[in-house]
């Protein structure tokens, strides 16, 4: 099992850490094909020490963030219930271009918390 580190803005950062969001979307580039089921992520709140640890428990791949979006409850990607109606796909576009996800996929890392 190896630990893997990644940095997450505050918002995201504090919701993974209180298990409000239960997966992190990525690029299923490099980096995160090294991720495997039971490894851990150190994620680190940007502009902040603060640290927390999860487990990864499972990992779902797909084409791109529409198909992710279509196929995952998105209260466990991050978005208030109070918005669902308004998530996108697009959403994700202002952290990895249209480009990028054909070249990579993408990567649900579903995760909970050790610490």
């Amino acid at each position: 099992m190896n630990t893997h580190f990644m940095k997450l803005n505050p918002e995201p950062f504090n919701k993974i850490k209180s298990s409000a969001k239960t997966y992190e979307l990525r690029l299923h580039d490099e980096k995160r094909k090294s991720i495997n089921v039971g490894d851990f992520i150190e994620f680190t709140k940007q502009n902040s020490a603060e640290k927390c640890i999860v487990k990864v428990i499972d990992l779902l791949l797909f084409n791109n963030f529409a198909e992710l979006y279509a196929k995952l409850p998105l209260d466990q990607c991050g978005y208030d219930t109070s918005k669902l109606e308004n998530a996108s796909p697009k959403d994700m576009e202002k952290y990895y271009t249209k480009k990028e996800q054909r070249r990579y996929g993408v990567i649900a890392i579903k995760t909970e918390p050790v610490e």
